[in-house]
């Protein structure tokens, strides 16, 4: 198969051949119609995630089923699918409950084995992992909802419990930012984003949003306050800094619910978090990952009435030629991880 790979960290990723995966037992091969280029894909090129190597990129992809191994029941060559980015073994007791994408066992395309940069990518645990593609939802789309859509939509909808009319606050106008504030405009909230960047703030008032110039988190957090009239009913940090986060906690009302989104890398991990705040204002601190595959049917729903629309928010379309320089780019931190 085609696939564009990198033989070590940091190394400039090529397209060329490589053998096709072995379809697993219990597992499909799909063959990719589109894939997203996300920013966590750039972590682990660079190192920052501990991957095998060589690697194949690549996590958030939609297409068609190629191959079903042994023991598969729900799924027949040509279905229509896409995957989350966190694949549950499908037999411990969390993925029986339904939350694969917490599953200590779990697989992740593009980093525990080769992704979605290629033609051909291997999907364990197919009965519990894969999800069906309505006609009415494209391949780009489909894609396009991978980590950054998903993953808001789980942290906007089912961790920070937003209603309509409440003040939501994004940190981070990036992909999974954006996808944030389309989601929570969809909702009836009203919204908030917080980003560095001009553009970035351009994209999300385009959305809906009103927005606020991201810095010192105590003065975001106090034009935050202004904006909403006395805080966020829920703030998501989608960048994934201490800033950041400090700036979305300090920014939220009393009672209000926090949703860490944004990986914080190294010692910031552990440190920065406002306790006194959280304490004193009853405040919820809440961590969000992916999405399982038992909570797309909802979300596809959305999508294909029209009312969210991920592929608007995908930057460009591009070539596989160009995945690798795609990827490579990201070293500019103002990239938006959107393509």
């Amino acid at each position: 198969m085609r696939a564009v790979s990198y033989p070590a960290y940091g190394v400039a990723p090529t397209l060329g051949e490589l053998p096709d995966p072995r379809c697993p037992d219990g597992g499909v091969l799909v063959r990719v119609e589109a894939t997203g280029v996300c920013r966590s894909d750039w972590h682990a090129w660079r190192g920052h995630d501990p991957v095998p190597l060589p690697m194949v990129p690549g996590h958030e992809f939609a297409g068609t089923i190629a191959a079903v191994g042994a023991g598969v029941t729900r799924w027949r060559v040509g279905d229509r699918v896409t995957v989350p980015f966190a694949c549950g073994c499908g037999q411990c007791e969390v993925c029986r409950a339904g939350d694969t994408h917490v599953c200590p066992r779990q697989t992740q395309p593009g980093f525990t084995g080769w992704g979605s940069f290629a033609e051909l990518v291997a999907v364990h645990a197919a009965d519990a992992n894969v999800v069906a593609l309505p006609e009415r939802v494209g391949a780009v789309a489909a894609a396009a909802l991978g980590c950054r859509f998903a993953t808001a939509y789980r942290a906007v909808v089912a961790v920070g419990r937003l209603a309509a009319g409440e003040w939501l606050a994004v940190h981070g106008c990036g992909g999974v930012g954006l996808s944030a504030v389309q989601i929570g405009v969809a909702l009836g909230a009203r919204v908030v984003g917080v980003d560095l960047s001009p553009q970035a703030r351009a994209a999300a008032e385009r959305l809906g949003a009103v927005t606020v110039a991201g810095g010192e988190p105590g003065e975001v957090a106090a034009a935050v306050a202004e904006r909403t009239g006395g805080g966020a009913h829920v703030s998501v940090d989608a960048f994934g800094s201490v800033t950041t986060m400090r700036a979305s906690v300090l920014g939220l009302r009393p009672r209000g619910r926090h949703v860490q989104v944004g990986l914080l890398l190294g010692d910031a991990a552990e440190r920065g978090v406002p306790m006194g705040r959280v304490v004193g204002w009853e405040l919820e601190v809440l961590g969000s990952h992916g999405m399982p595959s038992r909570d797309y049917p909802a979300m596809l729903a959305l999508v294909a009435s029209g009312r969210l629309d991920p592929a608007a928010l995908v930057g460009r379309v591009i070539a596989p030629e160009q995945a690798g320089a795609a990827l490579m780019a990201m070293d500019d931190l103002s990239a938006s991880g959107r393509g």
